[in-house]
């Protein structure tokens, strides 16, 4: 798998929605045909979905930049437009969804888990839907809303039950190929694993998943070999089980000080990261023992090891000697850790109407004669305005008259001609304030206005 990369920055677009469009019915024999502009389509999600066929988020880090379908515009006749095509993309199980800033997102585990990331713009509403008993042909259509956008980080964090951990060449390798189907790269020199590996094990009745990770060294938190980029696929793992070379050809090396330096890396990674794994059951596996050597000196550290508590396995991956005991012993442990977890609850579905927007709005003084109108419902109006049709500009005033904008203004001192802002100060628009703007009467031109119908 030379091509694994568990890590990735992902900017998403949804889709914007389709403009409203302003249409008036025009028949033969029927002049008074009514507006008959339909609405805009809305805009296409983008959806993060757990495929179990993905393995990497490779695609992600090669095309960083995803959009979503836009909605179609509305017709004459009553043609609705066409809504955008949602864009679904397929992650890894496991994956970690956060900010750039580090803050989560969604833990996406289990098949077909889904995550709408950013949802598409409304359509605009078509002048047939703007029609009412005052406005009976508007002249105008609502603009579609932009659709949200966002910047996030994509982690994978292995689903496994056994994570494997030791020093380049100890054996991990060999471990997971003898214990299970898997067939990871094996070779007599350091770091040939170099992404992580995972295999399935059936101990009796018990199933589970056994993570090898590629090797650690002394001073891997502070970025030698291959640093302690790939700790994160065992931060879920059941048990930890330390696989330690009694076959080292390096003097300054042996089982007990091997330990004692993946112990030590374990921790600075949990400084570094937050996450403790020091309560995680821990076995040990004296590797290799088909060598003389080597057993002998598996025999005389094994007791040293047991002192600490630590149940340990004399094996060889090679010859697979004491791997049906070490398989059982681990078994044993994964149920004991899954009998432990509370049971799940079902999954209830709830059906949550779509947030339109919130209503509250707040008027801030900022200069003389100056207001700033905050607030998402305002702020959504102004971005569906066509601002060069006047009888658009006049509903938008009738609209924010009706929400209480006009008597806020006026009880925070403004007068005729304020300059009022409506948005956040990266993005607004500036009104010269008129009070006595009446837009309940549409005005008469080529927009497609009748005067005789209004």
């Amino acid at each position: 798998m030379p091509d694994f990369v568990d890590e990735a920055v992902l900017h998403v677009k949804a889709g914007d929605g389709g403009h409203g469009c302003a249409s008036i019915h025009r028949e033969k024999f029927k002049p008074l045909g009514g507006p008959d502009g339909a609405n805009g389509g809305r805009g296409g999600d983008i959806v993060l979905e757990v495929d179990p066929g993905s393995a990497t988020l490779l695609e992600y880090q090669r095309r960083p930049h995803r959009k979503a379908g836009n909605g179609a515009p509305g017709k004459g006749g009553n043609r609705a437009g066409a809504n955008g095509e949602t864009l679904v993309l397929p992650v890894p199980d496991g994956t970690v969804v956060t900010t750039l800033d580090g803050e989560p997102v969604a833990d996406l585990v289990g098949a077909g888990t889904r995550l709408v990331l950013v949802e598409g713009g409304a359509g605009g509403l078509g002048n047939a839907a703007l029609a009412s008993p005052k406005r009976k042909a508007p002249g105008f259509a609502l603009k579609g809303e932009e659709g949200a956008s966002a910047d996030v980080r994509l982690e994978i964090k292995t689903i496994a039950d056994v994570g494997l951990l030791g020093f380049p060449s100890a054996g991990k390798s060999s471990l997971i190929a003898a214990l299970s189907a898997a067939r990871p790269k094996i070779a007599d020199y350091p770091f040939t694993t170099l992404v992580p590996n995972l295999g399935v094990v059936e101990a009796g009745t018990v199933q589970y998943v056994v993570a090898d990770v590629p090797g650690l060294i002394p001073g891997a938190s502070s970025g030698k070999g291959l640093g302690l980029a790939f700790l994160r696929h065992i931060e879920r793992c059941s048990m930890l089980l330390h696989v330690l070379d009694c076959a080292t050809y390096e003097k300054d090396r042996d089982p007990v000080s091997d330990l004692d330096a993946l112990e030590a890396e374990l921790a600075a990674y949990g400084e570094l990261t937050d996450v403790d794994l020091s309560d995680r059951p821990r076995m040990v596996v004296l590797n290799k023992i088909d060598v003389p050597e080597a057993r002998e000196l598996a025999e005389m550290v094994r007791p040293m090891l047991e002192e600490r508590g630590l149940k340990v396995f004399e094996i060889s991956a090679a010859s697979r000697e004491g791997l049906r005991a070490l398989s059982y012993a681990m078994g044993e442990e994964v149920a004991r850790a899954r009998a432990a977890r509370p049971a799940p609850e079902p999954t209830r579905v709830v059906l949550r109407p779509r947030e339109i927007g919130d209503a509250s709005f707040e008027v801030v003084k900022v200069g003389e004669n100056a207001f700033r109108v905050s607030g998402a419902k305002p702020a959504r109006w102004v971005r569906q305005t066509d601002f060069s049709n006047e009888e658009a500009v006049g509903y938008l005033s009738e609209r924010l008259d009706r929400l209480g904008i006009e008597d806020a203004l006026r009880k925070a001192g403004a007068t005729e001609g304020a300059e009022v802002y409506i948005g956040t100060e990266e993005d607004s628009v500036v009104f010269d304030w008129a009070p006595d703007l009446d837009a309940s009467v549409p005005p008469t031109g080529p927009r497609g206005t009748d005067d005789r119908l209004a």
